[in-house]
């Protein structure tokens, strides 16, 4: 179902879908019947470069349009907040899949403040890390999901 309508709904029949798809990433300890998503999966059917997106300062309504699917995995409940709101208020609808930690759902580190949901804030695509005391000497970076 994913694979034929709705990753490639608008390639073949130009038909346009804003479904939102929700998925627990790895197993959290609930056993192989409870696991679900698996990002590399959905990645593999995104059928744009990612090197044509440009996250500088955000992503472009141009660069999304141009993608069959947007997969997200957001950290923090405000860029959870921010990726659904900005799905219902597009002028144009493209599928987005959601992958999170369920162990997110209830750690106490995990929180946003309100004014990190008001007006003038948006989807952040890449959160940086505000303990690195000298960014400018950072030479690696590892990128993870999930339970690490």
């Amino acid at each position: 179902m994913i694979d034929n309508f709705i990753a490639n709904g608008e390639g073949k029949w130009n038909l346009y879908s804003g479904i939102v798809l929700t998925l627990p990433h790895g197993y959290d300890g609930q056993g192989p019947e409870h696991s679900s998503g698996r990002i590399e999966r959905f990645l593999q059917l995104v059928d744009s470069d990612y090197r044509a997106i440009n996250i500088e300062d955000s992503v472009s309504k141009m660069d999304i349009q141009k993608c069959n699917i947007q997969v997200v995995f957001p950290s923090t409940p405000a860029n959870y907040f921010h990726v659904l709101r900005r799905q219902q208020h597009r002028s144009f609808r493209k599928p987005l899949v959601i992958f999170f930690s369920k162990k997110l759902l209830r750690l106490p580190e995990c929180t946003s403040s309100v004014e990190e949901m008001l007006n003038k804030t948006k989807f952040v695509p890449l959160i940086d890390d505000v303990n690195v005391k000298h960014p400018e000497k950072v030479r690696r970076l590892v990128l993870c999901y999930g339970q690490i």
